[in-house]
């Protein structure tokens, strides 16, 4: 996709290396779904304006169908690499990654 081509659509996606602080039930949407909610927690040492710096946070996240079922298989604590959309729910002030692939990080 071309610079112009994203801009006039817009871009939303983000790739994050994360554990799995928190993972969720698997259940089902009213449509029959699978779904899953779960806490991510990334920390890292980048590099901004020459200097190193300590980076820490925490995303709720969503995922459905297959990926969600695969989710349901891991282990808290485990690191993936995450790779997804961020929506603000109706409901909600915070934005929460909706997963569309992870994969051993």
């Amino acid at each position: 996709m071309s610079a112009a081509a994203a801009a006039a659509t817009g871009v939303n996606q983000l790739l994050l290396s994360a554990h799995v602080a928190e993972l969720g039930a698997l259940r089902f949407t009213p449509a029959g779904l699978p779904a899953i909610d779960l806490k991510l927690e990334h920390e890292s040492t980048l590099q901004v304006a020459g200097q190193s710096r300590q980076v820490k946070t925490a995303l709720k996240a969503v995922a459905f169908g297959a990926i969600a079922e695969r989710l349901a298989k891991q282990s808290m604590g485990s690191l993936w690499r995450f790779q997804g959309f961020l929506s603000t729910p109706a409901n909600g002030k915070l934005p929460v990654l909706h997963i569309q692939d992870f994969q051993q990080d």
